[in-house]
């Protein structure tokens, strides 16, 4: 599937968890160059797919976070997208 900014990301079944845990409100993620994502306070154990979510256009710092650290993490277009068309299969 391809993210918002054109790259190609696998959306595997952790992918999708990953996902749906931003959707939930359950996440959060550093505003890093290659940013990590935590999930119940609790580093996430694939921070590669992380990156590739963060990087394909997915998911992103929640908007209005000007914080440096730890931030919410939110949904893009993209990353609604995604969780909505394995919503309706």
């Amino acid at each position: 599937m391809f993210g918002a900014e054109g790259a190609t990301v696998e959306l595997t079944h952790r992918a999708m968890a990953m996902l749906k845990a931003v959707a939930q409100q359950r996440a959060e993620m550093s505003t890093s160059c290659e940013p990590d994502l935590f999930v119940d306070g609790f580093a996430c154990c694939d921070q590669m797919t992380a990156h590739a979510l963060a990087k394909g256009g997915y998911v992103r710092p929640g908007t209005g976070s000007a914080a440096v650290g730890r931030v919410p993490a939110e949904l893009t277009e993209a990353g609604v997208a995604a969780l909505s068309v394995t919503a309706a299969a």
